[in-house]
Order: C-alpha cells, then sequence, then structure tokens
C-alpha cells in the first residue's frame, strides 16, 4: 500500500492529474510498486510494453542503443515522472532501455487495468493523451535546446532545474554522474567539463557531486543570451 507522501507524489504525475479523485484511488489501488537498485534495468528495448512507470522517489534514464553500439541518453526521470504511456495501449514493443540511475522506487500501473477501467471510463484515455503530449513538448524543448543553445548554456539551465530557489545563492547535489548528464544534454564529457569550466566565470562552482551557483538570476540571464554573442562562438 502507498504511504501518504507516495501517494501525493503519483497524484501529481502527468497521468493522474487531469483524473477524477475516485477514477485515480481507483487505479492506485489496482497498481503496484517495485524497488529497483542502482544499476538495474527496468525494461529492455523490444520488451513488450505492458506498464506505464511513475517515479515515486530516486532518478531513471530512458536510452536507446545505436547501431554502432553507442548510448543515446533519450530522458532522464524523477520524482513525480511518468514513462511509458506512448506505446501502453499499442500492443507494442518499448522503443527505448530504462535504467534505475540511483535506487529507485516506482509505480507499476499495468496497461491491461487501465484497458479494463477504460471501458466505462473514457478519462482514463483522455489523461494518457495529456500524459503523451506532455512527453512531446518535453521532447520538442530539448530539441530546441540543443538547437539553440551552446554547451554551458544546456549546462546552466540543467543546473537552473534543480535549483529550488527563483533568486541568490543556490547548492544543488548532482543527482547522478557527470557521464550521464553530459548523455543527457548531448554533450561529450570533456565538453560538459569545459562547460563547467566556462560557467565559472558567471559564479558557478563545481566540487564533486556538489554544484553552487552564486547569483540564480544572473545565471538564468545568462540561458536567455542569443548563442551568437562574439565572446561564446567558440562554445
Amino acid at each position: 500500500m502507498l504511504n501518504t507522501g507516495d501517494l501525493a507524489t503519483a497524484r501529481s504525475a502527468a497521468l493522474f492529474a487531469s483524473l477524477p479523485a475516485d477514477l485515480a484511488s481507483t487505479i492506485l489501488q489496482q497498481s503496484g510498486t517495485r524497488h529497483f537498485k542502482r544499476g538495474e534495468t527496468i525494461f529492455i528495448q523490444g520488451d513488450v510494453a505492458q506498464s506505464i512507470f511513475i517515479v515515486l522517489d530516486g532518478w531513471v534514464k530512458i536510452f536507446r542503443i545505436t547501431p554502432t553500439g553507442a548510448e543515446a541518453v533519450v530522458g532522464v526521470f524523477t520524482k513525480g515522472r511518468s514513462f511509458g504511456e506512448a506505446v501502453a495501449f499499442e500492443n507494442a514493443h518499448y522503443p527505448v532501455t530504462a535504467e534505475s540511475v540511483t535506487d529507485s522506487h516506482l509505480l507499476v500501473v499495468r496497461t491491461s487495468t487501465l484497458a479494463t477501467l477504460m471501458q466505462g471510463r473514457p478519462e482514463i484515455a483522455m489523461a494518457i493523451l495529456s500524459s503523451t503530449f506532455r512527453h512531446l513538448h518535453s521532447l520538442i524543448a530539448q530539441v530546441e535546446q540543443l538547437k539553440a543553445h551552446t554547451g554551458a548554456q544546456r549546462v546552466a539551465e540543467f543546473l537552473l532545474d534543480l535549483c529550488e530557489t527563483e533568486s541568490g545563492a543556490c547548492s544543488i547535489i548532482l543527482p547522478y554522474d557527470k557521464t550521464l548528464i553530459a548523455g543527457r544534454l548531448g554533450m561529450q564529457p570533456q565538453s560538459l567539463s569545459r562547460a563547467f569550466n566556462r560557467l565559472e566565470s558567471l559564479g558557478v562552482t563545481i566540487s564533486h557531486n556538489m554544484a553552487t551557483i552564486a547569483d540564480v538570476h544572473k545565471l538564468r540571464e545568462y540561458i536567455m543570451e542569443d548563442r551568437s554573442t562574439p565572446w561564446r562562438k567558440a562554445d
């Protein structure tokens, strides 16, 4: 049974946020949870898609293996985020692999449960569509980030997404290793190191897995700068 905190986290996920309370409770009561250790596989690219997952705690990465054997990180999900909706009702296969980056606690919603309930409650279909569209918008934002921002700007945006304050100073514990951060941001590890060095002039310091931002507002202004600014052409 989910505790109060896990229930609140699940209800905040895109899949449940738009559902009536009674329907959300019914689905949650018929769903289960699973713990995954750091590095443990949740599902593999090509597995039959049978479940939708919501992260209750920890971090999960979604990636594809390219024809050359390289790992392409598609997304990294944390508390309150869901994944697996897009292929849930196509009797299809997962197009990606999911792996627990840290020790993780996930809610597992069986698609068969949703399919059965959907016959009398079409709101479920709309909720899944809404959640899928949110994922699509997130992917579009990632593409925009890759096209319009420099490497240092992408790193700055990543840090600000983890920051819980809108102004002043902020300290952040990096949630996963720098190789994964680089992959998530479409960079090579050495490019990530150069980006961290470039951000030092803006008051960002990195020490092991801790990042300190001297001025959140200043860093946010930097993200909004045009990438064609001459002094950043070399990035």
